[in-house]
């Protein structure tokens, strides 16, 4: 069955960001280790999401092994390093929009129909994502458990919405990943029922409901 997330909207002009994503953003784990035998290791991995009138807020929280954050600007190879992505299905022509974020709070923003097809976004567009991080625990890129968070704030105009007519949901994934970690993961939020690690596929995105 495809997973399905309620995304509140929320009022974020009267309160801090995190007192309210505490008090009414939606939870999810993204926890799904889809290829267990090749790649075991999960750190753990969730976040809160919720949306004003204009845009989405999700905040990722991770717990894990390694800490790998290497790029340094935008539209990098951010899932190289220690990743958390969010992927969106744009509900008027099938592209999909994929934003991956490091722990540094560098993205990587594209869309495209399929992995092979990407445009990244352009400078311009990616200075309207907002976002944050913070990393605790030993320096980055030393042995040993590290936890850190990094939350997005992503206009709706970036993911083909238009704010004043709100489709009723949007297909969507969250991911976790680092390739070049010293543990290598792929997790995910909804279940993605392939042969190998592959998260380019809307096939498997779960439903996201725009309250």
């Amino acid at each position: 069955m495809m997973k399905r997330l309620s995304v509140p909207l929320a009022d974020f002009e009267n309160q801090d960001l995190d007192t309210v994503l505490e008090l009414s953003g939606a939870r999810f784990d993204v926890d799904c280790v889809n290829w267990p035998e090749a790649f075991p290791y999960a750190p753990l991995c969730g976040g809160r999401i919720a949306r004003t009138q204009d845009a989405l807020v999700v905040d990722f929280r991770v717990s894990g092994l390694d800490l790998r954050a290497r790029n340094t600007e935008d539209n990098g190879r951010q899932w190289e390093d220690s990743c958390v992505e969010v992927f969106i299905q744009d509900p008027e022509d099938g592209n999909y929009y994929n934003f991956e974020i490091n722990a540094l709070g560098k993205v990587l923003a594209c869309t495209g129909p399929d992995r092979h097809n990407r445009t990244p976004r352009p400078v311009e567009e990616m200075e309207d994502i907002l976002r944050f991080s913070q990393v605790e625990g030993g320096p980055i890129e030393e042995e040993g458990i590290h936890t850190w968070r990094v939350g997005v704030i992503i206009p709706f105009y970036l993911i083909g919405i238009d704010p004043e007519n709100l489709p009723g949901s949007i297909r969507a994934n969250f991911y976790k990943c680092g390739d070049k970690t010293a543990h290598p993961h792929y997790l995910s939020w909804s279940p993605v029922e392939t042969l190998r690690p592959d998260f380019h596929r809307p096939e498997f995105f779960g439903e996201l409901i725009l309250g």
